[in-house]
């Protein structure tokens, strides 16, 4: 009988894979299967590494497989990958029960007839895992991206950019798994009375370095607590809350959060200004801003839902502080969102940057004269960055550059966010 994580595992990628859903739903779907909450833990595990290392996976399986690994079927390359995930990095693993199940998840596949190849093939990955082979480390593109498993084309930006060193850093901490980090509700409470509440269930956390209301969750699962369920904090990536702090530091009258879902850059700005509206676009990002600020009891914002072009609803010079939080590539999270290294490719900067800038533009009317505009995204790439800053700037003259905010995995061990503060004239 295959393990239930692993027969979820497998399917979660394969929705990733054939229907584009992200990783956060596809591991949603599977652990609606699973009833051991440590499956639950295992799952996560399994589809977020096989994702994290896929080019090293595919280059040790390369170096068994015969044929050229585009050529195989699809399933079998995704139990191939699963389970030398497992083999290589999951050392806890008894190799023969993943390799038994590598083969009855390929039958069950309806690939039979490729069932011998996946047991050869795992069979001399886990013989010779011990004593494994990587590209050279003077050949250092190709060894960057396959040893550290990013895009070829990713890793060539960075080396440009920030050279060897730092490269090598970041790549490494997108593929260390990140805790997961609160924000506590200011409007509710402290972060040392949240501490305080949590440990005393059994949860321990330790302060955020950066962000002055964040928590980092070493130990136990928080949102099972009466303190989630109450709204006392959301889950935040602390890079994501300076971000926030830096819009509530403007603080005014009216503040609108442009791309507000899931809530909680609403939220961080809902402690400072005396009203926040707060839009998105799609209605399911609708109702999940919905659902945040309820449970956080939020009564100084106000939801409303924008189309995805054309004028917006408000009235020119309306708010002292818009906060536009764009869609963007996210590269910035590959940590968090591995599958994100493999979904974008070069040519898909422009287009996001486009579609920010026509964002910026469709929005600076509405900041009063002498008010602040703050460009964000969670991007590490100048195009959707400072790019987008400079062409705004260029077109809208009564707009100056006021500051410029930076997080950078290397420099400061947090994932890279941009965010621009920009200052209408009078």
């Amino acid at each position: 009988m295959i393990a239930p994580a692993r027969m979820a595992a497998i399917d979660a990628l394969r929705l990733i894979d054939d229907e584009g859903v992200d990783l956060g739903a596809a591991v949603a779907r599977g652990r609606e299967r699973l009833a051991d909450e440590r499956d639950h833990a295992l799952l996560l595990e399994l589809v977020s590494g096989t994702l994290r290392m896929r080019a090293a996976l595919d280059y040790q399986l390369g170096q068994r497989v015969k044929r050229p690994l585009p050529r195989l079927d699809a399933a079998v390359l995704r139990v191939l990958r699963l389970s030398a995930f497992q083999l290589l990095y999951l050392s806890r693993l008894p190799a023969s029960a993943v390799i038994n199940d590598a083969v009855e998840l390929t039958r069950r596949s309806g690939k039979s007839s490729a069932s011998g190849l996946c047991n050869a093939v795992l069979r001399a990955l886990s013989r010779d895992r011990d004593q494994l082979t990587w590209p050279p480390r003077d050949s250092r593109l190709e060894y960057l991206s396959v040893v550290h498993s990013h895009p070829v084309w990713l890793v060539q930006r960075w080396l440009e950019r920030y050279g060897d060193a730092e490269t090598e850093r970041w790549l490494q901490f997108n593929n260390v798994p990140a805790a997961m980090c609160l924000a506590v509700n200011r409007r509710m409470t402290d972060r040392d009375a949240l501490a305080t509440e949590l440990a005393a269930a059994g949860i321990t956390t330790q302060p955020t370095a950066r962000a002055s209301s964040g928590l980092l969750v070493t130990d136990g699962r928080p949102l099972r607590m009466a303190a989630f369920a109450e709204g006392r904090f959301v889950v935040q990536d602390e890079a994501s809350q300076l971000i926030g702090e830096l819009a509530a530091g403007y603080r005014g009258t009216v503040t609108l959060d442009l791309c507000a879902s899931p809530g909680g850059k609403t939220l961080a700005l809902s402690a400072t200004a005396a009203r926040v509206v707060a839009c998105d676009v799609r209605s399911a990002r609708i109702r999940l801003l919905q659902r945040t600020l309820s449970r956080c009891r939020v009564d100084n914002a106000r939801i409303v839902h924008v189309a995805a072009d054309g004028a917006l609803p408000f009235r020119p010079e309306t708010f002292d502080t818009v906060l536009i939080d764009a869609p963007c590539s996210g590269l910035g999270t590959v940590r968090r969102d591995p599958d994100i290294r493999w979904k974008r490719a070069p040519q898909d900067l422009h287009q996001f940057a486009q579609a920010q800038l026509a964002l910026v533009h469709r929005a600076a009317d509405l900041v009063a004269r002498g008010g602040t505009l703050i460009y964000a995204t969670c991007s590490s790439e100048p195009e959707e960055n400072q790019d987008v800053v400079a062409a705004f700037r260029g077109d809208r003259l009564d707009f100056a550059e006021e500051r410029v905010h930076q997080t950078l995995p290397f420099r400061d061990d947090l994932e890279a966010f941009f965010g621009a503060v920009l200052r209408r004239a009078v």
